[in-house]
């Protein structure tokens, strides 16, 4: 039996995940890309191929001491959302990249949806939260 390393599992995950996650003009996908020392935002319309809105750490207004962390991922996705918002998107489909949803990838779509992408998401997670 072959040994994969994590990056080849990594790889495997993503491309069952974009089997089923596409992004079109009304709902964009928000591709998430985590490196050791970076993390990288695009809001991509799959149907004509184009980047509408990006952001990422090594940006230098986002950059700050590190890019590797929970805060810098945090800037990122406010940062990618008020792009967006800006390009007349309000709704996106969350693409995580094979990365598990924890730690920074988790904080840049949280920061994302607190700035004001998938409002109707965020509610409706809040009512139920409420509602237990």
């Amino acid at each position: 039996m072959a040994s994969k390393n994590r990056a080849d599992i990594r790889r495997g995950v993503h491309s069952r995940i974009r089997k089923k996650v596409s992004g079109s003009a009304e709902r964009p996908r928000l591709a998430v890309f985590r490196s050791v020392n970076h993390i990288y935002a695009q809001i991509i319309d799959d149907v004509n191929g184009k980047t509408l809105a990006a952001a990422s750490t090594t940006e230098k207004a986002l950059k700050g001491s590190t890019g590797g962390n929970i805060e810098a991922a945090t800037r990122v996705g406010k940062a990618v959302a008020e792009r967006a918002i800006a390009a007349g998107i309000s709704n996106v489909v969350f693409d995580r990249g094979g990365f598990v949803y924890h730690g920074r990838v988790k904080a840049l779509i949280d920061a994302s949806r607190a700035a004001g992408l998938n409002k109707n998401e965020a509610a409706s997670e809040e009512v139920e939260e409420n509602n237990e």
